[in-house]
């Protein structure tokens, strides 16, 4: 068993790269098939999950090790992701596209505090916080989930729940959506929906990605990774001070704000344009991931039906909206599936979804799910308010 605290953070991280790896060593058919239901992110926490049931690190002596890491390098990740976000470029994606991404967001959230409301005498005491977390990773990204599962002090084994819920419900959704953007000619004339803009921006975007191309370098890694940590650390001097004045938000929900719009605001800088954001940000999300799942117990999952039954009524109640609101505002197919991926898949698949319609589309289908990283964290948090209601 593991009792000291570095040989602990090592393991984690070698074992993550491992896991990480596996995509680009296993490449026949049958993997492709098992990543795809499974990826590495997946394989990381259920990996994770299972070493701590059989307890190969001792929880209690390595408690201190991941105390002192997990928060700011999750504020450190999310401040990075962020700086993928330049507003400016979203804006070019036109009003309909944006109106396709919000009206998602609002029908997720919409469908998670229904879901709770109807399902939360099965779901457990405090699954608000759980499914908040969640919430905000279908609205946004893994980082969303785990800034919000730090602002809300959720517990890592009731996590799990959410991991179950998540990886089978949006699995079966993807799927969903791929065989759903193959009747595009169906669904564009019942919507009456005209899709010459949408081409435009995308073949627009595409040029401008290939006329910016800069190359990795590690000076700009040096600078990524500093700034990423020094943010992380003024923003937790300012949450506590955020938090002495005004208390409606703890330290670590003022944190996480704080991060969020520098993130936002630094994403128009010439920092935002550094080329190795994206790998950074990844790196760190997997060890942050490993670090979570390090302190789940396997054996505490035992209620995961009712936590699927809750999943796909949010998706049902998610879908029903988009379908009305697609009817009214004439939107597309590609806008619909995009926009509803780019939330609850975000960059791992709205792009392939995108590419799926139109290879010119990819740009477009990468910065919808950016967008999703600004809003899916303030979200989440919404919508587990709005939960916590119900007890």
């Amino acid at each position: 068993m593991i009792r000291d605290g570095f040989m602990y953070l090592a393991t984690l991280v070698f074992i993550t790269a491992i896991l990480v790896c596996l995509p680009q060593i296993f490449k026949g058919r049958t993997a492709k098939k098992i990543f795809s239901f499974a990826p590495p992110i997946v394989l990381i926490y259920l990996g994770m999950m299972l070493f701590c049931t059989v307890r190969l690190w001792d929880l209690e002596a390595t408690a201190d090790a991941y105390g002192n890491l997990k928060n700011p390098l999750l504020y450190a990740m999310l401040f990075i992701m962020l700086l993928r976000c330049d507003m400016r470029i979203i804006l070019k994606l036109g009003p309909k596209m944006l109106i396709g991404f919000f009206a998602a967001t609002f029908s997720i959230g919409l469908g998670f505090i229904v879901s709770y409301a109807i399902f939360h005498n099965l779901l457990g005491a405090g699954a608000w916080k759980s499914l908040g977390a969640l919430c905000g990773s279908w609205m946004g990204g893994g980082g969303n989930m785990m800034a919000i599962q730090a602002a809300l002090d959720v517990d890592e084994a009731s996590m799990a729940y959410a991991l179950v819920m998540d990886s089978i419900c949006a699995t079966i959704y993807v799927m969903f959506l791929l065989w759903a953007i193959g009747r595009a000619d169906k669904f564009n004339a019942w919507t009456k929906s005209d899709t010459s803009i949408i081409d435009v921006v995308g073949k627009s975007l595409e040029k401008e990605a290939r006329a910016n191309s800069k190359i990795l370098t590690w000076q700009n890694l040096a600078m990524i990774i500093g700034s990423g940590l020094l943010v992380s650390a003024l923003c937790q001097k300012a949450g506590i001070f955020l938090n002495g004045y005004l208390s409606y938000f703890d330290k670590a929900t003022w944190t996480v704000l704080s991060v969020t719009l520098l993130g936002v605001m630094f994403a128009l800088t010439p920092l935002g344009k550094l080329k190795g954001t994206e790998e950074v940000s990844n790196v760190m999300l997997y060890i942050v991931v490993a670090l979570i799942a390090s302190r789940a117990d396997l054996s505490a999952i035992g209620n995961a039906p009712a936590w699927l039954l809750s999943g796909f009524v949010i998706l049902i109640i998610h879908v029903i909206i988009m379908l009305f609101l697609a009817k009214v505002f004439k939107m597309d197919i590609f806008t619909c599936c995009v926009a509803s991926l780019a939330n609850i898949g975000g960059t791992a698949t709205a792009p392939v979804l995108a590419g799926t319609y139109s290879s010119a589309l990819v740009p477009v289908g990468i910065i919808m799910a950016l967008l999703g990283y600004v809003v899916g964290t303030g979200g989440g948090l919404f919508v587990a308010q709005m939960m916590s209601y119900f007890g």
